[in-house]
Parts: C-alpha cells; sequence; structure tokens
C-alpha cells in the first residue's frame, strides 16, 4: 500500500475514535498527508524496523513505536526512533545504486515478457 493511502487510511479511522500510529522511514510522504501519529525511523525505505536478520532490533523499534502510540497526547504527534541501520555505515551512498543498469534492464524486460505471456 502507499504510503498516502496509509495515511489517509489512519486520519478516518482517528476520525472514527480508533487510534492509530504509522511507522516508516518516508517522513517527507507522511508528513504531507498528516498522519495522525508517526514513529520516523531514519532507516532505508522498506525497512522501517531494521534488516530482516536483526529480531532483536525489530523488537525493540515496535515497543518503541506501541509506548509512544500510548503515550502520544494528540493526533498529528511524531517522534524519531533513536536507531542505526546496522548493515553497512554508508547506507545512504549505496542503498539502491546500480551497479549494473543494463543487467537490471534485462531483468525487468525479461519479467515484463513472461507476464505478457502469461496473460495470453
Amino acid at each position: 500500500m502507499c504510503h498516502q493511502t496509509v495515511g489517509l487510511t489512519a486520519r478516518h479511522l482517528e476520525a472514527n475514535g480508533i487510534p492509530t500510529v504509522i511507522l516508516g522511514s518516508a517522513r517527507d510522504i507522511l508528513d504531507e498527508v498528516a498522519v495522525p501519529r508517526f514513529a520516523f525511523t531514519d532507516l532505508p525505505l522498506g525497512n522501517p524496523v531494521g534488516p530482516a536478520d536483526d529480531p532483536a532490533q525489530q523488537r525493540d523499534i515496535l515497543t518503541s513505536t506501541l509506548r509512544f502510540a500510548e503515550a502520544a497526547p494528540l493526533p498529528q504527534s511524531s517522534v524519531v526512533l533513536p536507531v542505526v541501520w546496522s548493515g553497512t555505515p554508508d547506507w545512504r551512498e549505496t542503498y539502491m545504486s546500480l551497479d549494473d543498469p543494463e543487467a537490471l534492464r534485462a531483468a525487468g524486460d525479461a519479467r515484463r515478457a513472461s507476464q505478457q505471456a502469461r496473460k495470453q
């Protein structure tokens, strides 16, 4: 689901008396749609609770998010969770970099051809 849809859904739930909290790492998008409560992690997009192989960090982030949800005074509250990406420290420079754009393009072409063949 896209961030805008999640944010708008949270606002709708809040308007109907159901408290929500959104956990994410796309602060600009979620600020734009004015989510009711937002716990921000400065981690790579798609990894708001950390790497898949770090359940301890994931548990800590989720626990902190739930505590924030309980303590957040009003809608449109936010918190920056003090977490650090446990992968390489230069993740910002290398995250989603394209080492071989031609290989990526070829893989995309093959996937689209496969999808088209399944439709026929």
